[in-house]
């Protein structure tokens, strides 16, 4: 959206609805907001006081609306903005998860399945490793009539996606931070496909790190398939991540975790991987899924011994996370 555009609508909204539209109000106040914003438009700009008036107007009524309650819980503006949903800090350590669309309610439920099933199934030491399903309930917009399912999620605070660790190490990251993000994903598949869940979706906004205790918690499990199947579908932008199996709609297994885990392993490294695990790293990216490993536990203790070669018995080493 244009800043000129963006002026004359907000100039010309009268209600919430005119502003914000109906179907994806999140949407449209994140496309005001990057059009309006002061930093992004030029200081010499004919309309920056116009585009400074517009912005303060959008912000103030979206903090406005936004704050509302849905099951008890009150809402602000949304803290974090994943694949198909925005996500609400409600306080305690959760976050209230209300999909953009209802067409998004199917995945929303996969997503409590697969929870409901590590929690049932999962080894209770390794729980933390994935995001705790508080509560699910649906809620109907009183607007448009649209019915949406909305979960609660409690997990950890102070993570950080693997998007978010590239960024900060732009030229790849060491392989001896590298490892423990890599073993502990390892560990969270491990959990996840004894419990017969399989992901579906490891990509980088999915694995959050927390750096100061070499914390891992693999969310987002709107695409996972439990007790065998199909990956439900693709996470835009990320198509190319994908084994072939998965494009192809055809079953997935614990492989297909091991393959797009890997990528985003040698993805973060970058040109500084190593040999010994960009080799080790070919066998979990075979083409064919019987091909690959399928037991992330044997992996990791495969994982291991390429380790231990390459620096010796393990210890802590202390990661920070610039901007």
């Amino acid at each position: 959206m244009r800043t000129a555009e963006a002026i004359r609508l907000v100039a010309a909204a009268r209600t919430d609805a005119d502003l914000f539209g109906a179907d994806e109000p999140a949407r449209r106040y994140r496309e005001l907001v990057a059009a309006l914003h002061p930093d992004r438009v030029p200081a010499d700009s004919a309309v920056r006081a116009e585009a400074t008036d517009a912005f303060v107007r959008v912000t103030t009524r979206w903090r406005a609306r936004r704050v509302t309650v849905l099951g008890g819980y009150r809402l602000g503006a949304p803290a974090y903005s994943g694949d198909l949903a925005d996500l609400y800090d409600v306080g305690a350590g959760r976050l209230l998860k209300l999909p953009r669309r209802p067409t998004d309610n199917d995945l929303m439920a996969r997503e409590a399945h697969a929870l409901r099933a590590l929690a049932e199934r999962g080894d209770p030491r390794y729980l933390p490793y994935v995001p705790r399903l508080v509560e699910e309930f649906p809620h109907r917009d009183p607007d448009t009539g649209a019915e949406r399912r909305i979960t609660v999620l409690a997990t950890a605070p102070g993570l950080h996606d693997l998007t978010a660790v590239r960024r900060a190490y732009p030229d790849g990251l060491d392989a001896r931070d590298a490892a423990w993000m890599w073993r502990r994903l390892l560990v969270a598949l491990g959990l996840a496909h004894r419990a017969g869940v399989v992901h579906g979706a490891v990509l980088p906004p999915h694995v959050l790190i927390e750096p100061d205790g070499h914390g891992v918690v693999l969310v987002d499990w709107c695409f996972s398939v439990v007790d065998g199947g199909a990956v439900p579908a693709l996470v835009p932008g990320h198509e190319d991540w994908y084994p072939a199996e998965v494009v192809a709609k055809r079953p997935c297994g614990p492989g297909t975790d091991i393959a797009m885990a890997t990528r985003c392993m040698t993805w973060l490294m970058g040109p500084r991987a190593p040999r010994e695990l960009l080799a080790f790293a070919r066998g979990c990216l075979r083409p064919a899924l019987n091909a690959r490993p399928g037991d992330a536990w044997r992996l990791l203790r495969e994982l291991d011994e390429v380790l231990d070669r390459l620096y010796g018995p393990r210890t802590f080493r202390p990661f920070t996370l610039t901007p």
